[in-house]
């Protein structure tokens, strides 16, 4: 038998709701809940993605390009450059929570895309982020020349505004 493709869902997913049991069924105990951080998790897919950088102008937890750990929020912000290898590693990671492949608790949010240079994507390249952006809801940070030289403290750059208010909104 032949199966049809497979359905991705964007955003956050609710947990189905349980059954109903019946007024004489006994109540299943659920483990409970682990402690959760409120907030996001900057995980970086790759080295020099921008992770530091990133926590230090948005705020967050820096993960580095480890999972979060004990107490750290489990909402997660995927963080690749713009040039090929970048979006390779984003797309590999964002199979793996596809695919159920990540830490218990763990939860994607979006990917974030920092600009590997000045300008326009090459067309091979705008085309992989259109279909990323198919399957997650994706954030894009420009070239900022004045992050080169430590400009963080300026606070997020214009073109930023969807990425502004995703981490109001999580914090």
């Amino acid at each position: 038998m032949r199966q049809g493709p497979e359905i991705w869902i964007r955003g956050p997913v609710a947990a189905p709701e349980p059954p109903d049991r019946g007024p004489n069924t006994p109540e299943v105990p659920r483990d409970p809940a682990p402690a959760e951080s409120e907030g996001f998790s900057w995980i970086g897919v790759h080295g020099g993605a921008g992770v530091t950088t990133l926590a230090g102008v948005f705020g967050g937890q820096d993960c580095g390009r480890g999972w979060p750990g004990p107490g750290d929020p489990s909402s997660v912000l995927l963080v690749a450059r713009t040039h090929a290898a970048g979006l390779t590693a984003v797309g590999r990671a964002v199979e793996e929570f596809r695919l159920g492949r990540v830490p218990t608790g763990v939860g994607l949010d979006s990917v974030v895309l920092v600009a590997d240079a000045p300008g326009r994507l090459p067309r091979p390249l705008a085309q992989r982020v259109r279909l990323l952006e198919s399957a997650v809801d994706v954030h894009r940070v420009p070239w900022i020349p004045a992050w080169r030289l430590d400009g963080t403290h300026e606070g997020p750059p214009r073109g930023t505004e969807s990425l502004v208010r995703r981490t109001r909104r999580v914090r």
